[in-house]
Order: structure tokens, then C-alpha cells, then sequence
């Protein structure tokens, strides 16, 4: 088993089109990308999702894996409530933590409610939410999930390093993975947004576009931390964690939809293992 398939997917609400209202048609291109996404993630049947959000746990310094037993949320937009509740693999939560530990990697793991059962339950950010309504959240069989979060005071190789770790682990398991990089793009691409414009959003957007046709995300790894601030980026360090577990599982990438209807922008990869 192991790794059987990995994608960067967006998650802004409008995405779904229960919460779109009157930005539906706007958001379109992204929303068939996220649909292409999910028919190749269920071709693989993944029994377990791992999921790394830039919008949940915020710990200082710190990687959180989320060890609960369940995870749960809500999101409401223009009047519309969406809500999933998934299963969460424990077993490999614990497992991945177990090994960053190893690696002397700064990681916590992170319980809610009751050490065990129902109560159990990690509160289900948008960055999580949004992705998994398309990957399972509306199916009666759904897979179970590992919630990791990134942490940005932290050097870029850790983030590296705690890819290599997930792929590791879930090498070993007799689980088949799927990993999420869940991230949208530069957030300064509309002077009417709320971080105003800044014509380096494009440019890191168009990097993120020419590095995943390439097949090569190490190339962010290296971008100067100015530069980032300016295009105000959610996915760098997700994406990080995608390249460490690219160099332990070899993955084609291949460029699904990119588009920047707002002030942010939205891309959609695939990655699929390479044949042997």
C-alpha cells in the first residue's frame, strides 16, 4: 500500500456551490477542477485522506498532527450551511507524529474533548472542510483523515523533512494514502481585497504554475522570504510539505485549473505515481 495519489486543492468557499450564490459562474473553472480531482483521488480509493491546512491549529513554532477520533465542521456563506464529520486514522496520526519525533522535528500531537469516542472531536477548520467536501465528506463510506498543520516560524526544510516522514510512514502501512496540500495562492491580486494589490501575487502564482508543470516544487523552496510576504501566499509551506513527500515517492505532476476570479488565486494539481 502506501502513497496512490496527492493533490494541491484550493479552498475558498465559493468553490461549493451551496455557498457560491452570485459568485457561481465566477468560480466555475475551479469548481470542474476540484471535480476533476476527486474522480482521480476515488479511482485510487484511498482508505485514508492526510490533509495539511494552513487555516487550523496555529502553534507557535510548531507542526500539529491531530490525533482525535473525529474531526467535524460547518460552514456558512450567503445564507447556505455545508457540514462534514469524518473518522479520523488515528493509528497513523500517532504513527507519523511518533516518527517526526524520531527525527527531531518540532511536532505536537493534538487531542480535543475526551482522550477517546464521540467527544473526541477536533473542530474542522475551511482549509480542511472545503477540500473534503469534494474528496468523501457527501458519501456514505467515506475515508478516515490525518489533520497536520504547518508551521511558518519555522525553516522551510522542516516542512521538507515532515513531508519525507508522511511518506515514510505511510509507505509503510498497509493503509492506501492519499496526501491533500490544501492552499490557495497569492492574496494581493485585487485592490479591493482585504491585503490590497501587489503585482507579486501574480508572479508567485505564475512560479507555482511553471513549478508543478515541471514537476519540480523544490524550486519554491528557495524564494525569498520578502517576496512571499508581498504575494501573501496560504500555500508555501504546505506545498513544502508536498516536495519532501515527493522525494520519497516518485509523482508526476500535472497542472488542473488555475484561475484568479478574486483576490486570491486558486490552482488545482494532480499528482500520480510514476510508472515503475
Amino acid at each position: 500500500m502506501g502513497i496512490v495519489y496527492a493533490c494541491v486543492a484550493p479552498h475558498g468557499s465559493e468553490v461549493i456551490s451551496e455557498l457560491a450564490g452570485d459568485k457561481l459562474e465566477a468560480f466555475s473553472e475551479t469548481r470542474r477542477g476540484m471535480e476533476n480531482l476527486a474522480e482521480q483521488m476515488k479511482k485510487h480509493s484511498p482508505h485514508t485522506i492526510i490533509i495539511a491546512t494552513p487555516h487550523g491549529l496555529r502553534l507557535d513554532h510548531t507542526i500539529g498532527v491531530v490525533t482525535t477520533e473525529y474531526s467535524e465542521g460547518s460552514l456558512k456563506e450567503r445564507g447556505k450551511t455545508v457540514k462534514a464529520r469524518f473518522k479520523c486514522d488515528r493509528k497513523l496520526a500517532q504513527k507519523i507524529l511518533q516518527e517526526a519525533r524520531k527525527a527531531w522535528l518540532p511536532v505536537v500531537g493534538a487531542n480535543y474533548g475526551t482522550s477517546e469516542g464521540p467527544a473526541s472531536c477536533m473542530q474542522m477548520d475551511w482549509g480542511t472542510l472545503i477540500p473534503l467536501w469534494f474528496f468523501g465528506a457527501r458519501e456514505r463510506s467515506k475515508p478516515r483523515i490525518v489533520i497536520v498543520t504547518p508551521s511558518r516560524e519555522i525553516p522551510l526544510t522542516q516542512m521538507v523533512d515532515f513531508g519525507k516522514t508522511i511518506a515514510e510512514v505511510a509507505e509503510a502501512s498497509v493503509r492506501k494514502v492519499a496526501f491533500v496540500a490544501s492552499a490557495d495562492q497569492g492574496h494581493a491580486h485585487d485592490k479591493e481585497g482585504p491585503y490590497g494589490f501587489n503585482p507579486a501575487s501574480k508572479e508567485y502564482d505564475e512560479l507555482v504554475v511553471r513549478v508543478v508543470k515541471e514537476n519540480n516544487l523544490k524550486q519554491l523552496l528557495s524564494l525569498d522570504p520578502q517576496f512571499v510576504e508581498e504575494a501573501k501566499p496560504d500555500s508555501l509551506w504546505q506545498i513544502a510539505i508536498l516536495a519532501g513527500l515527493l522525494e520519497k515517492v516518485s509523482m508526476k505532476g500535472s497542472l488542473v485549473s488555475y484561475q484568479a476570479p478574486t483576490y486570491f488565486g486558486l490552482l488545482c494539481a494532480s499528482f500520480e505515481r510514476s510508472s515503475k
